[in-house]
């Protein structure tokens, strides 16, 4: 019990800085899968477009733009994914010379001193957040994957009523939109984890990027002029 005591004690100031990370990752994740229920933003609007999009591609018969557009976008998140993976190896690479990147961040003025312990600490922090990601691209990818194949065996318009083909539409957007979800976390994952960098630097500089990230994806998701857009054409 004492020697908690003194490791938080010791180490407060890094301890909050992981607490207020935490709230602002997974808060704001939270935040924007409930507020996209009965809110305007980026995640609400492209369902809509994406339902639009599966109504249409039902009542055609040739569909192969349809099934080259999903595979467009399998191919961004395996870029993605594929990135991930190189950017674990080379965090496994500091993992393993510690010592040579705390003399490098020690240079720097305003840059707090830190031990071995601590480097490795937030380095598997880093490490994790990654694999998160990795799991949501991954996952993204099988579920387009999924998409193709729902398209695939949809049925064309003369044979199904309006009443299934509208249903098998919803299913379709709800699978795309599952997808692109993913793919969203994923990237938040990677902004977020942009802010974990300055973790080594300070952690006040880590809570004030970590804010900073929150900030822009807010305004990027609920208050952006793509988001305008989106709205204005649906409404025209």
């Amino acid at each position: 019990m004492e020697q908690l005591t003194d490791f938080i004690v010791t180490n407060w100031l890094n301890l909050l800085a992981f607490v207020w990370f935490l709230v602002c990752f997974k808060g704001y994740n939270a935040y924007t899968k409930k507020r996209a229920i009965d809110a305007h933003c980026l995640a609400s609007v492209m369902h809509s477009y994406r339902l639009e999009w599966m109504t249409r591609m039902l009542h055609r018969e040739v569909r192969i733009a349809d099934t080259t557009a999903i595979a467009n976008l399998e191919r961004s998140v395996s870029f993605f994914a594929s990135s991930t993976m190189l950017i674990l190896a080379g965090l496994m690479t500091v993992l393993g010379s510690t010592e040579k990147a705390i003399d490098v961040v020690g240079d720097i003025p305003f840059a707090s001193h830190a031990t071995k312990a601590e480097w490795e600490l937030k380095l598997l922090v880093l490490i994790g957040l990654f694999i998160y990601a990795f799991f949501k691209f991954t996952w993204s990818l099988r579920q387009y994957g999924f998409t193709s194949v729902m398209i695939g065996g949809a049925p064309q318009p003369e044979d199904a009523t309006e009443l299934e083909l509208n249903a098998h539409a919803k299913r379709l957007a709800i699978m795309s939109s599952m997808a692109a979800n993913n793919f969203n976390l994923g990237l938040r994952t990677y902004y977020f984890s942009l802010s974990v960098l300055a973790w080594f630097i300070t952690p006040w500089l880590f809570m004030l990027l970590t804010s900073g990230v929150v900030i822009i994806l807010y305004r990027r998701e609920f208050n952006s002029s793509t988001l305008r857009q989106l709205v204005i054409s649906q409404t025209d």
